[in-house]
């Protein structure tokens, strides 16, 4: 029995020493989506995307265009065409159209791949920023306030305007 007392005052010390420690915990919060979008980088990145994409859109366009004209000439003309060039033309139609299909696939795969390797060095840089704002004010955890986040109620410190001062902007 005065074992089990002991035991048990040592679980409390621990206890109580633990949620004190966690209590002393300075916490505060960023909006990480506010962060990025305003970082001048993003701001590039975003303009580099929307160009490679306008690029991509105007190939397809025009490849598009292309097989059209293409449909009306041939469909003017299949009346005065043998069935044999009837099927080759089909044939041809029907591998152009698999062309702009898989063009269109490479084209948004390689949208995706770019924008990851424009957007993993500003995400990079964010997270230092934050954690050396972070550790120069003293906060031992920092919570992510974007909508989604997690953060039901934001009472403590708001690091974004220290964080964008050490990003200079």
């Amino acid at each position: 029995m005065k074992q089990f007392k002991t035991l048990l005052f040592a679980a409390i010390l621990f206890l109580g020493a633990t949620s004190f420690s966690v209590a002393q915990s300075k916490v505060a919060h960023i909006n990480t989506n506010e962060l990025i979008k305003d970082m001048p980088e993003m701001k590039a990145a975003k303009a580099e995307i929307e160009k490679l994409t306008k690029t991509y859109e105007a190939e397809i366009k025009t490849m598009a265009t292309e097989l059209q004209n293409k449909m009306k000439q041939y469909n003017a003309e299949a009346e005065t065409k043998t069935e044999e060039e009837n099927m080759k033309r089909a044939e041809e139609v029907q591998t152009m159209e698999q062309g702009i299909r898989q063009y269109q696939g490479q084209a948004q795969k390689d949208l995706a791949e770019k924008e990851a390797a424009l957007l993993k060095p500003i995400f990079t840089k964010a997270k230092e920023a934050i954690e050396k704002v972070a550790a120069a004010q003293g906060f031992d955890y920092v919570l992510d306030a974007s909508e989604g986040g997690g953060v039901l109620v934001s009472k403590g410190k708001n690091l974004l305007p220290d964080v964008k001062k050490e990003l200079g902007f």
